[in-house]
């Protein structure tokens, strides 16, 4: 690394951003985990729109590309679809 002022600050600042990216990324898997594991339509129902706009901050931060938070929130609203009643 070089030994400049802008050198040093950018690994400062890259380092904050990692941080904080993997932070939201943790916390959105979590929610994601979170959602697969409710039995209840109803209850996963109310869920999904949190955790999809979750999914959607990712992307526009650009932590996650775009196609992948389409594929996460289609398989999501897919396995909230296909569960019963209860």
């Amino acid at each position: 690394m070089a030994n400049h002022a802008a050198t040093k600050k950018d690994v400062r600042q890259s380092r904050k951003r990692n941080e904080r990216n993997r932070y939201y990324g943790k916390t959105t898997r979590n929610a994601i985990r979170e959602l697969k594991a409710v039995d209840s339509k109803e209850a996963a129902a109310e869920k999904v729109p949190s955790v999809s706009s979750m999914i959607d901050k990712l992307a526009r931060r650009g932590i996650i590309h775009k196609n992948k938070a389409a594929n996460l929130k289609r398989k999501l609203a897919k396995g909230v679809n296909a569960l019963t009643t209860k």
